[in-house]
């Protein structure tokens, strides 16, 4: 079993930025797929920015060119760098890690809430 533990949300002006973290522990694993995902009041969750295995990257069109993921697979840790920071950003952040194995097991992180406001 895998266990992601998130860091790094919190409240911040517009303009602003932020760093998340998410880290996996727990038995032996291996990652293929990281993603980063929130949800704000009363909307589904979204897809934020992914990435595989090979660091190919995908961004939701909303924070393309703002919002960079990066993942250092040796410390099996997935990151999520904010900047230009807007209201509209302000949302639980959730990470995500699909196991490359044929399972294909996702876990999820506990979540953390990202305000942006003045």
């Amino acid at each position: 079993q895998v266990q992601l533990v998130e860091s790094g949300g919190g409240l911040v002006q517009p303009g602003g930025s932020l760093r998340l973290s998410c880290a996996a522990s727990g038995s032996s694993f291996s990652i293929d797929v990281w993603g980063w995902y929130r949800q704000a009041p009363g909307k589904q969750r979204e897809l934020v920015a992914r990435s595989t295995s090979g660091r190919t990257t995908h961004y939701a069109s909303s924070v393309k060119d703002r919002f960079t993921i990066s993942r250092d697979n040796a410390k099996n840790t997935v990151y999520l760098q904010m900047t230009s920071l807007k209201p509209e950003d302000t949302a639980v952040y959730y990470c995500n890690a699909k196991m490359s194995d044929l399972s294909a097991v996702d876990y999820w992180g506990q979540g953390t809430q990202i305000t942006v406001s003045s």
